[in-house]
């Protein structure tokens, strides 16, 4: 039964003549899947990639778990009837706001839209057309009311991040327990060493969280405000080298899923130029497509990371370096895109989890 199979496909591969021009790409008439061009990877595979887990930022650290939840359930994302084409909008957003990092993420949206709001206001007032015309009142009582909640809004998101240092802390305590010399030697190092033997990041992110929280002290009028100053600067710092550090992360990250994706798109187009034969695997390739759209869907999401940590860099850039030139405006346009980068990652990832959720 096979030989005769394959006696047929060779008589209709017998009567197929290909056209004269060969410099032009031909289709395979067996194959069973249209071709697919591979993708160049803009790295080699002989590359080697160390683990970057130790580089993750506070906000992410928080939700490294949640994420490999939503890879699971990513594959659900392209049919029709599936439970996360049915989320509401209003449970996303009330999961959202149950955590300090979501609340975070919603004030700083709210925060610098206001901003926004008055950038394009006093820049309309400065305009020839309007720059002797008299503010009326309830303008007058507008403006002062959007000050007052801008600086509402700050104040609120410093004390939300409160305590951001324990993470660090906890996990320097857990490194310094589980040391391998303490156990054979029966002898503990000090805590000092292992401290200053703690990864960079997390050093920048434990210092980083206790000069952010000097700063909000010296806000709330607990500390003075020259040592406030004093930490602030010390924080912004702090924020500057943990943002390189992040891309750095992110490039190595996003190197490693256009290389995967380059190696599944690979096998597609090779599968699909191989035609339908009895050594074909329609299931592998249903799982090769679906992985590359997880793939695809997760190199997204990281230029999106990327995007807003290049926005964070900006900011920070003009407080660190103390640049004046067009600052407000610039700190203005680059903190409601970073709110709604983040906002719209964190939202997405709450969906999901939601989703997922419907499903069990």
């Amino acid at each position: 039964m096979a030989d005769s199979e394959y006696g047929g496909a060779s008589q209709y591969s017998s009567s197929y003549a290909p056209p004269s021009d060969t410099t032009a790409f031909q289709m395979n008439p067996l194959s069973s899947h249209p071709p697919r061009t591979p993708r160049t990877s803009i790295m080699s595979n002989g590359s080697h990639v160390f683990g970057t887990d130790i580089y993750d930022t506070k906000a992410d650290s928080q939700e490294k778990s949640q994420e490999i939840e939503v890879e699971d359930s990513e594959e659900e994302d392209e049919k029709p009837g599936s439970a996360k084409s049915h989320v509401r909008r209003e449970d996303v957003w009330r999961e959202l706001l149950k955590s300090a990092n979501g609340r975070d993420k919603a004030f700083k949206l709210l925060q610098y839209s206001m901003k926004m709001y008055l950038l394009f206001h006093l820049a309309l007032t400065s305009a020839p057309g309007f720059r002797g015309r008299k503010r009326s009142p309830w303008e007058t009582e507008l403006l002062k009311r959007l000050t007052s909640a801008i600086a509402g809004f700050s104040l609120t998101r410093k004390c939300l991040i409160l305590f951001n240092w324990l993470p660090p802390l906890t996990s320097i305590l857990a490194q310094h327990t589980a040391d391998p010399y303490a156990t054979q030697k029966g002898k503990q190092k000090p805590l000092l060493h292992t401290f200053l033997h703690a990864p960079p990041p997390v050093l920048l992110e434990f210092v980083n969280g206790l000069a952010d929280d000097a700063a909000t002290f010296s806000k709330l009028g607990l500390i003075g405000q020259r040592t406030g100053e004093r930490a602030g600067n010390l924080a912004n710092w702090c924020w500057f080298a943990s943002t390189l550090v992040n891309l750095v992360e992110n490039g190595v990250e996003r190197g490693v899923i256009l290389d995967l994706q380059h190696q599944v798109e690979g096998r597609l187009y090779a599968e699909s130029m191989g035609g339908a034969t009895s050594k074909s695997n329609p299931t592998a390739s249903k799982i090769d497509e679906k992985e590359l759209v997880r793939l695809q869907r997760q190199d997204y999401w990281i230029q999106v990371t990327r995007l807003k940590l290049l926005m964070d860099l900006v900011f920070v850039s003009y407080d660190v370096f103390r640049i004046n030139r067009a600052k407000g405006q610039i700190q203005t346009i680059a903190g409601l895109a970073s709110a709604m980068l983040s906002t719209a990652k964190l939202y997405d990832r709450h969906k999901n989890l939601l989703g997922k959720s419907h499903t069990h």
